[in-house]
């Protein structure tokens, strides 16, 4: 290992001696300072140990937002393993599959499932030890292992192609502006790769990170003005919900603290794109695309997109080139599909286990993503490859529907499939969730001054649960799936 480089858990002791009454992490009334947050992670440690965790395991972390879920990383991380975290509401068929994939030792949990691996809660692992004295150090081979379902919804567990180690001397975490001095409010939930790496890397840089147990709206507003937070994380559902709120609640609120207001994981509709860089102007408005897999990534700030209106960005990290389905670049204003290349020298960024990558020549991989490059070389998205829907021999994308749909201040969230007919090829189908009464006519209205009339869904369903998760994810194909089999 290199000097100027230390592991994750010997990072976490220099700042428990260096500022170990300092906040490290909160969620709720909940607060563990760096001190404590590297004591109970040592102990933590020794009872996984004691469990039969060892060196390069993978261990599954099935738990809620929480400071536990924070103290179990560190402590599985000191013993030079690997957290692997999952939704803490997987069904169990679902987690049995990804546990399998990780061949983890334990489980870290309060699932009631049976699995045929050990499922252990927090305290019962913190009661095997009462040692809380520094462990001998230790760099994980692996930093982390995410799941991914991706558009099929079988799993695979993404290994990331760095090892468990920061900076000796880490004054702040430049690509995201995270500096020691700053409340970091992170409300998506840290089964997520982009929630999960933003909190483990404000504790790295030694800042507060500030999760929330779930997502709330106007919570989220609340954690802001009471905190003074400076840098946020939000995903574009996480920013609907907040805009759809009353407008005497969102203005109750002063956010006048942040300084720096990240969003990523789906496409924003950028009617609500704009609305958050005026709304939170003179703090700036960032986005990111690119995968859990890191070989290429894109940004642009809200100052800048608003002369480059519903783009990405241009490519900041690796390369991304766009194609047709030969596999020939295509020219600018043209859609086709995204495909991504690690820089070259740059060391491997992931593995998969459970999947193979799209692969074509010299290295370029692909996620499924369509879009197109503008003359500037900013990259506009369309949807997902497995997404689009071909209508009368059109090509329709969800997201744009989508993103007209949850303009009416209804609607909470939504998702559009295609549906089989044998006239059109497919028809389009809008599941949403609204809040009050709203008719499949009140939508239509809506609708007709906004798309061409071929995109505009031919049937409505109201559903009383958000359509997305906290993430902003939504698995297309399993809602289109599931109305397919019950007629």
């Amino acid at each position: 290992m290199a000097d100027d480089l230390i592991s994750f858990g010997a990072k976490l002791a220099q700042h428990a001696q260096c500022r170990p009454n300092a906040p490290a992490v909160s969620c709720g009334a909940e607060t563990l300072s760096y001190s404590q947050l590297h004591h109970l992670s040592n102990r933590l440690a020794r009872g996984l140990a004691k469990s039969g965790v060892k060196f390069g395991d993978l261990v599954t972390v099935g738990l809620p937002n929480s400071v536990g879920f924070v103290v179990a990383c560190y402590g599985i991380w000191k013993l030079g393993a690997t957290p692997q975290p999952v939704s803490f509401r997987l069904p169990k068929v679902e987690l049995q599959a990804i546990i399998d994939l990780a061949q983890a030792p334990l489980v870290i949990a309060e699932f009631d499932h049976e699995v045929d691996r050990p499922v252990m809660r927090l305290a019962e692992i913190l009661d095997l030890s009462d040692d809380d004295s520094d462990l001998p150090d230790q760099i994980s081979p692996v930093s982390k292992a995410p799941t991914s379902g991706g558009s099929t919804g079988r799993p695979k567990l993404i290994l990331a192609g760095q090892r468990g180690v920061s900076p000796v001397d880490m004054p702040e975490l430049p690509f995201y502006q995270i500096r020691p001095d700053q409340a970091v409010l992170l409300p998506g939930p840290l089964y997520h790769n982009a929630p999960f790496s933003l909190t483990m890397g404000a504790t790295q840089v030694g800042a507060h990170a500030v999760l929330t147990p779930r997502f709330d709206a106007e919570g989220t507003l609340a954690e802001i003005h009471a905190r003074k937070i400076t840098w946020l994380y939000l995903v574009p559902t996480m920013m609907n919900r907040i805009w759809h709120l009353p407008e005497e609640i969102r203005r109750g609120y002063d956010i006048s603290s942040v300084q720096t207001l990240w969003h990523m994981a789906a496409p924003c509709p950028p009617w609500l794109k704009e609305a958050f860089i005026h709304w939170f102007a003179p703090g700036e408005v960032m986005e990111l695309y690119g995968g859990t897999e890191a070989q290429a990534i894109s940004v642009i700030k809200g100052s800048e997109w608003l002369s480059h209106r519903g783009s990405v960005g241009r490519v900041t990290v690796g390369e991304m080139k766009v194609v047709d389905d030969n596999g020939v670049a295509v020219p600018a204003g043209q859609v086709g599909e995204i495909y991504m290349r690690r820089a070259q020298g740059m060391p491997e960024t992931y593995k998969y286990l459970g999947a193979d990558a799209r692969i074509i020549n010299d290295g370029w991989e692909s996620l499924g993503d369509l879009g197109s490059f503008d003359e500037e070389g900013y990259l506009y998205l369309a949807d997902r490859r497995t997404d689009m829907i071909l209508v009368g021999g059109s090509n329709v994308y969800p997201a744009e529907i989508e993103a007209a749909l949850e303009e009416h201040p209804a609607v909470q969230s939504c998702a559009v499939i295609g549906l089989p007919n044998e006239d059109l090829g497919a028809i389009i189908h809008a599941i949403v969730n609204v809040k009050g009464h709203v008719t499949d006519e009140d939508l239509r209205v809506h609708l007709a001054d906004r798309l061409v009339s071929y995109k505009r869904p031919r049937s409505f369903e109201f559903v009383d649960e958000p359509v997305r998760d906290d993430a902003g994810k939504v698995r297309r194909t399993a809602l289109r799936d599931a109305r397919i089999k019950s007629g």
